[in-house]
């Protein structure tokens, strides 16, 4: 008893050390990034300036939102650039406790699913945000003014990121499910057409009310889900054969 008391405690010594260090990394990053919050910020707001009309500027309604708003977007490229040290600690501290074949299995996962969550947020600012942005500034009427506030438009940001990021880990969720032997392949296949469907009722819930960033949602999590089939099948655990029986 007292054994796995004190096996119990040095597990938690453990994981406090790990996550100190993974909080000091973003910290350190942070630090770093500090002094240019308004240049961060800046590029985080290109793709909207540019749907604008030239020489519109963002607004802020509060006191303190162009102090705050810099910072929460500072404290994101610090967290998203500390991925790497966070998920070594993670590793770290998880991987002791696994099998030799279960390791070899985990570190592509995390790695892979990093990625893809990285690539999901880069195609929603390089893509999505442009062509969004373009196509509701054109239903704008000619007397409107467009002023965005930049609290909205964070807010607004840090969905779709959210958004797309898990969308892109798809292949990811359908690569553990055939694995882990929860859903066949064969019926994952069987499931497309629910799978389209569910897309675009999932891009309806999270995206703006526009059709084009719905569909710039719903395509990629289709074709995804597709990627994810390809993948499946060198998931696939092979069938154990059956014992001979005797004549």
């Amino acid at each position: 008893m007292l054994e796995n008391a004190e096996g119990f405690i040095s597990h938690l010594v453990e994981l406090r050390g790990r996550l100190m260090r993974a909080l000091l990394a973003v910290l350190a990053l942070f630090l770093c990034l500090l002094p240019w919050a308004s240049n961060i910020y800046d590029l985080l707001a290109r793709p909207m300036l540019k749907a604008l009309p030239p020489g519109t500027r963002m607004i802020a309604t509060g006191v303190i939102t162009p102090f705050m708003v810099p910072i929460k977007v500072t404290l994101l490229v610090a967290l998203v650039a500390a991925l790497p040290v966070v998920l070594y600690q993670a590793w770290a501290f998880v991987a002791p406790g696994l099998y030799r074949h279960e390791k070899r299995f985990a570190l592509p996962l995390v790695i892979g699913s990093t990625l893809l969550f990285i690539l999901g947020m880069a195609f929603c600012y390089f893509f999505v945000f442009g062509t969004v942005f373009s196509f509701i500034a054109k239903f704008a009427p000619n007397s409107i003014m467009p002023a965005p506030d930049i609290e909205q438009y964070f807010s607004f940001v840090m969905t779709m990121f959210l958004a797309f990021g898990t969308t892109f880990e798809v292949p990811v969720v359908v690569l553990l499910l055939v694995r882990f032997g929860v859903v066949s392949l064969d019926k994952l296949k069987e499931m497309r057409p629910y799978a389209i469907v569910g897309a675009f009722i999932i891009a309806a819930v999270v995206t703006p009310p526009d059709v084009t960033s719905q569909v710039l949602l719903a395509v990629p999590m289709c074709l995804l889900y597709e990627f994810g089939l390809l993948l499946a099948r060198f998931a696939v655990k092979p069938a154990e054969p059956k014992p001979e029986q005797d004549a």
